[in-house]
Parts: C-alpha cells; structure tokens; sequence
C-alpha cells in the first residue's frame, strides 16, 4: 500500500467523518469501516463525566504509525486512517476516529476492529475526565 493510503496523526482540532473516508477511499475498496469514539457522560459505574481533557506523548503518533502500517499490510486493505484528539472535550465531541478500506466487508470490519483495539491498548494517549459534583481522574496512566 503507497503511504498517502495511510493516514495517522493526533491534534487538538474538531474530527471529520468526511476526511477518514475521503483519506481510506479507493477504486478497488468495496467496504469501508469506521470507527467513531465519542465522549460519553459516565464512566463505568460512575456517572457524571462532564467534560474530557486528551494528552498525548510526542511518541504517540510513531506507536499510531506503526499499528496502522501492520493493519495496511493485511491482505486486500487499501486505506487506513486513525486520528485522535486532544486538548479539552465535551460530552458528545469526536474523540477518535478511524477507518479502514478493503476489497471486501469482513476484511474491513476486521481491519477496523484491530485499529481500533491496538491503538487503544499501545498508543500513550491519557484522559482526564471532569466530574459534575466536582473532582477529577485520570485515565490510562
């Protein structure tokens, strides 16, 4: 796969749908899946997350990089996108977005699920999460 078929980054501005698919979209691609992280109001038994603040290594887009290279070597993928924020969310904001387009939808759903899965278990990106009643944790250190 020619590397603008991947596309990896973390930055601090709004995600776009549009931009993942646009970034995986090729001529033999049949399937895309994509992944939307969104920012939730709780946090497994605990309710009352307001608000969310990312912060991410400076290594964390080569750790990105090196899972969405494994995932574009896979048989019949064409594009692989992963974009993850940082700075300071609200509830229902784009946290991460990722995409990934094959030949076909098992590949694609596969693919995706991988993407996603790896970069949440390797990437060093940390979360803070604001509580209403006041207080804060934080999340993946």
């Amino acid at each position: 796969m020619s590397a603008e078929q991947i596309v990896v980054d973390v930055w601090d501005r709004p995600l776009s749908l549009d931009e993942a698919l646009e970034a995986v979209r090729h001529p033999r691609a049949g399937a895309v899946a994509i992944f939307v992280g969104t920012v939730r109001n709780h946090d497994g038994d605990r309710d009352g997350v307001s608000s969310l603040g990312y912060s991410a290594h400076p290594d964390a887009i080569t750790a990105l990089r090196a899972i969405a290279e494994d995932v574009a070597a896979g048989e019949q993928i064409h594009g692989v996108y992963a974009v993850h924020r940082t700075g300071d969310l609200a509830v229902g904001d784009l946290a991460v977005v990722c995409a990934v387009s094959a030949e076909h939808r098992a590949e694609a759903f596969e693919s995706g699920r991988r993407l996603i899965e790896e970069l949440k278990a390797r990437v060093p990106i940390w979360k803070r999460q604001e509580f209403e009643e006041g207080g804060h944790e934080w999340v993946g250190l």
